[in-house]
């Protein structure tokens, strides 16, 4: 593969993967109920809702989850994956290629679950007074995987082991799965 290719791929796989955090976070924020007054989730939503607004006048949400969004996160995966495969020359069989959108999209998950646990982390130490919208978000991002585990473990007399707890998880997960 030479250079410029690889430069193309670079990019293409770049602008993909940033949309579809962009997506995921949208997602995200809707099942934990985020506060859609906040200005992170406003432009969350309207960088989204082009794609998403169609397919939700066509599937009306009546849970937490929204289904038009991840219908649109599973196509947009896909639509990256055969473009990238046809740059590099390569013609994708849609099995693997229904499968690999799977499985990037579980690796995404992820992968933002564990920044997102290691910034809250940071935060808590530094953070403390700071008025950044994106904050609150992190913790409520961050709550459903830790209040698990929280409740699991015994008091550590004002020490909160659930994030390393959490992030040993993630990683296992990562490596078991192969993503």
């Amino acid at each position: 593969m030479g250079s410029t290719t690889q430069a193309l791929v670079f990019l293409v796989s770049t602008v993909f993967q940033l949309y579809l955090l962009i997506i995921l976070l949208r997602l995200l924020l809707e099942f934990v109920q985020a506060d859609f007054y906040n200005p992170v989730c406003q432009v969350l939503i309207k960088a989204t809702d082009p794609l998403v607004k169609p397919i939700n006048r066509l599937l009306p949400g009546r849970s937490r989850l929204n289904l038009a969004a991840l219908i649109v996160l599973y196509l947009v995966q896909c639509l990256g994956l055969v473009i990238l495969a046809l740059i590099q020359g390569v013609m994708p069989d849609p099995l693997i290629l229904a499968l690999r959108a799977l499985q990037e999209l579980v690796r995404l998950l992820l992968v933002t679950y564990l920044v997102l646990i290691l910034a809250g982390v940071i935060l808590s130490w530094v953070g403390q007074g700071m008025r950044h919208p994106i904050v609150p978000l992190i913790f409520q991002l961050t709550d459903p995987v830790l209040a698990p585990i929280r409740r699991v473990l015994p008091s550590m007399g004002g020490f909160d082991l659930s994030p390393l707890i959490a992030l040993i998880g993630i990683q296992f997960l990562i490596i078991l799965l192969g993503v």
